[in-house]
């Protein structure tokens, strides 16, 4: 009867901690995925950024230029890398990285830095 007690107990803790880890925050992901090029804040001018690549990270506060890309296009770019949207090859896919969940929490932050919508 105590393993039967000791595997209840444990059950109920794994459960009331949530059980499995949950997807990371839309803000933890850029932080650790995409702020070392596009920066901090959205600007593109994250400390992996140098005069010699080919291009400029996106500046994600650019209303005017985010507004133009769907959360489709967004979702794209960010599962499948740049060629996605016929953008630079240098920006990574992360579809073997980042969950579905991640993703989704990622373009609703990068929605909040341009305080935009898609098209």
């Amino acid at each position: 009867m105590p393993r039967l007690a000791f595997i209840f107990i444990a059950l109920v803790s794994f459960i009331l901690s949530g059980g499995v880890e949950a997807d990371a925050s839309g803000k933890e992901s850029y932080d650790f995925y995409c702020a070392q090029c596009h920066g901090d804040t959205g600007k593109g001018d994250g400390p992996n950024v140098t005069k010699d690549m080919p291009v400029t990270p996106r500046n994600f506060t650019n209303a005017a230029e985010m507004s133009k890309l769907s959360d489709t296009d967004l979702r794209n770019v960010i599962m499948d890398g740049g060629p996605a949207l016929s953008k630079s090859a240098i920006m990574p896919p992360w579809s073997q990285t980042l969950t579905e969940g991640e993703v989704s929490e990622l373009v609703k932050e990068l929605r909040k830095m341009c305080k935009c919508k898609g098209k």
